[in-house]
């Protein structure tokens, strides 16, 4: 009982902690309040800690010792916001769940213009009258793309729903059984299109569709032919399709509008980059195709949008659609839209400055030397004895629902644990200040640089010692 009272003495009292000056630099950065809560919480948590004896007298002792720091560390986390920045070490490029494309500074620094100012986003500067919002990006998405007009929706679902509200609405639409794809959250293409009123024609089998199965299928009721690029995923061996090139035919003998979901936004020949091909934008264009839709935030490398392609006329319909206000997007998209594609007018360079496009074209020497760096920060840096690591070879992923079967060779850091469980380890990682999210596969903890950046390798090493320590029980 005595050895308790006495550990409860060197407890500091609030006012006493307040008095120090990181503390008071904290209270400069954020509010007071979080500041004072985030102090009588730790102490709270110590005296809980005497009164159970969950802990060993050296390690209150040590936790005493480290209280600044704690409280920072708590005081920090207390005022972070809910929607954070981390790190990614999973090497998924694309990936969804952790925000997609990375938007590049140069974009970003057109977008923090338009952000802080005002602007001509529905405004005409030539006739002085109001102007129209999609006509910022019209002519540079018509450039890139060859289409003859263009407009923006605030993603792809949202850009094949106004699509086939607007062309196809209680008229049949024709498509492949094997095209009725599952995107994201469960949102499927059946849906989309009961959604938007037309009514769903599906022909052929799974892994067969032909041509006589589109045209046996076409009657007075048909509205349209829709071909949806199975970007997510593929059907190998015993299979057949009709490609919107072979479609045009029909098109052109019915008199049928052909729309193509491309899903990833391709606008450049990948193959020059030592991965699968994909279609593109321009590609869907020469073949005949009357709407193109596709996303801005996948392989385009931008931020979230639904890019519509194709011919004038059928987008001056969906412009009057009353869908289209709904689905309209916002100065900060069109902003970094516009600045993002215009990267695409120099091919020479555009790979270098859209990260996307960078880390998926990275080569194994780049990534064996950030590998290298990244290890021998943390063997030199790390204070713990419980853990192996060794940089090994695996593969990244392109992610987002594009490329499904590409295996991108990569190297990774791979940490074992002598002692603990990995998942403590994975699950310490993604409680650091800047939480880092990684992959954890037959006990073993694989941070793949492909997708940590150069700035961000300091930050990691500085993750794994917090980690460390916790598994150490040197922090709560």
């Amino acid at each position: 009982m005595q050895k308790e009272k006495n550990l409860f003495k060197l407890i500091p009292k609030v006012d006493e902690i307040l008095e120090n000056k990181n503390i008071k630099k904290l209270i400069e950065a954020m509010p007071r309040k979080i500041v004072v809560d985030s102090i009588r919480e730790e102490i709270d948590l110590l005296r809980q800690s005497i009164k159970e004896k969950s802990l060993e007298e050296d390690q209150i002792i040590n936790r005493i010792d480290s209280l600044i720091k704690l409280v920072e560390i708590r005081a920090k986390k207390k005022n972070s916001f809910k929607l954070r920045r981390v790190i990614n070490g999973t090497g998924v490029v694309i990936h969804t769940n952790i925000g997609r494309s990375l938007i590049s500074e140069e974009v970003m620094e057109n977008v923090k213009e338009i952000a802080i100012n005002y602007s001509n986003l529905e405004y005409d500067l030539e006739r002085g009258e109001r102007g129209e919002r999609y006509s910022h990006l019209r002519d540079i998405i018509v450039e890139i793309t060859g289409a003859e007009d263009a407009m923006v929706v605030n993603n792809n679902a949202a850009a094949v729903l106004l699509v086939l509200s607007s062309l196809a609405k209680g008229k049949e639409v024709i498509v492949s059984r094997g095209e009725l794809i599952e995107i994201g959250g469960s949102f499927r293409i059946p849906d989309v299109m009961e959604q938007s009123g037309a009514i769903l024609k599906s022909v052929g089998t799974t892994n067969k569709t032909h041509m006589w199965d589109y045209e046996n299928a076409i009657n007075e009721e048909t509205g349209a032919l829709l071909k949806v690029h199975t970007s997510n995923y593929r059907i190998l061996g015993f299979t057949s399709s009709v490609s919107a090139e072979e479609l045009y035919a029909l098109k052109i003998k019915y008199n049928l509008p052909l729309i193509e979901d491309l899903g990833s936004g391709v606008l450049i020949d990948l193959t020059k980059f030592g991965l699968e091909y994909e279609p593109t934008v321009q590609d869907s264009i020469k073949n005949g195709v009357d709407i193109v839709t596709f996303s801005g935030d996948k392989l385009l490398g931008g931020p979230q949008a639904g890019i519509i392609v194709g011919k004038k006329e059928y987008i001056d319909i969906m412009k009057k659609n009353p869908l289209t206000r709904a689905f309209r997007v916002d100065k900060f998209t069109l902003s970094a839209l516009e600045a993002t594609l215009k990267l695409y007018l120099d091919e020479s360079t555009v790979v270098e400055k859209i990260p996307t496009l960078k880390m998926l074209s990275m080569s194994l020497d780049e990534l064996e030397k950030k590998a290298s760096r990244l290890y021998n920060s943390i063997v030199e840096n790390v204070d713990y004895s419980n853990y192996n690591i060794e940089i090994v070879d695996n593969y990244s992923e392109v992610g987002g629902g594009s490329l499904p079967l590409e295996r991108i060779p990569t190297k990774c850091i791979m940490v074992s644990l002598r002692e603990n469980s990995i998942i403590d380890l994975e699950k310490a990682l993604r409680e650091y200040e800047i939480p880092i999210i990684t992959r954890v596969y037959k006990d073993h903890l694989f941070i793949d640089l492909r997708t940590v950046r150069d700035e961000e390798l300091d930050i990691v090493a500085d993750g794994l010692s917090y980690g460390f320590n916790k598994l150490k029980g040197c922090i709560k």
